[in-house]
């Protein structure tokens, strides 16, 4: 008998008048993760790690605003096509964020954030990296969860079952007998992603302790890192989706991104200040008010 990796046939518990989904618990689960590191790399960048809540707060909202309006506009046929109903735009608990929207969006967030707390930008964005890789990686299973966002047939030991799922119920289609509809085995691209995104944000840890950076260079990396690994998992995705040049528009959405960072490492890496001990954080006995925009991006 061929091994394959079993995916859930339930992703929703009720409790009474409450649903918990599996995928918005792992994308909680995400955040949690992200706050926490965060918090601890800020304070090695001389910060106090309360500030870490307060800017993530105004990061998150408008992050899960980003990723659920990049979603709908990119994926726009079962909200405006034949038969959609644009309500379910608001069900984010269904799944259904799209990562470029809550990058930007967030980072606008954080950005919002860091001029109420007094933070440098560059400073949270670079102490903030790591954790957003991480936080990807965790909310990456919350799609194994939903049995979506998978890639080809394959007979490869570490293929995924997939069955036949019904979203709004949360769980698989049974058949006559009750037992799960098995649709095949596919490659498990989430599992591909998590695993990528758990790769760079280490890499990004092991860099940032290595070599002396300028002050949104390793946020740069991060920016640039993450659309390689996006663009060849994009192209093994069997999913729906918006065509443009015979190329799914996230892979051309990752070459964008990834231009950027490439721009944002040699534009920060241009603009460093002379002092090579100055990194970009204030030093712990400096008042966190003092001119908090000196290092920010525009």
């Amino acid at each position: 008998m061929t091994s394959t990796i079993p995916s859930p046939t339930v992703g929703a518990l009720d409790l009474g008048p409450l649903t918990l989904r599996a995928y918005a618990l792992c994308i909680l689960a995400g955040i949690v993760l992200a706050v926490w590191l965060t918090g601890r790399r800020l304070v090695a960048r001389g910060y106090d790690s309360a500030v870490t809540l307060d800017v993530a707060a105004y990061a998150v909202i408008l992050g899960i605003v980003g990723g659920r309006l990049y979603h709908v506009i990119t994926t726009p046929g079962p909200y405006f096509g034949e038969g959609g109903s644009l309500v379910d735009a608001l069900k984010i608990w269904n799944g259904g964020l799209g990562i470029w929207g809550a990058i930007a969006l967030g980072a606008l967030g954080a950005w919002i954030g860091c001029r109420r707390a007094g933070v440098s930008f560059l400073a949270f964005a670079d102490a903030a990296a790591p954790g957003v890789a991480l936080a990807q990686a965790l909310g990456r299973w919350g799609n194994w969860f939903n049995n979506e966002l998978y890639g080809g047939p394959t007979t490869l030991p570490w293929g995924l079952e997939i069955h036949e799922w019904d979203q709004a119920a949360g769980r698989a289609v049974t058949d006559a007998s009750g037992d799960a509809v098995v649709l095949g085995t596919f490659h498990p691209t989430f599992l591909y992603e998590s695993i990528f995104l758990v790769v760079l944000a280490t890499a990004l840890l092991v860099l940032d302790r290595r070599r002396r950076l300028a002050p949104g260079q390793l946020f740069g990396l991060y920016v640039a890192g993450y659309p390689v690994g996006r663009i060849v998992i994009e192209r093994m995705r069997t999913d729906e989706a918006e065509m443009i040049l015979g190329q799914r528009l996230n892979v051309w959405t990752s070459i964008a991104v990834f231009l950027l960072g490439v721009w944002i490492v040699w534009y920060t890496g241009r603009r460093a200040p002379a002092d090579p001990a100055d990194d970009g954080a204030e030093p712990p006995d400096r008042p966190r008010n003092e001119d908090p925009e000196s290092q920010d991006v525009g």
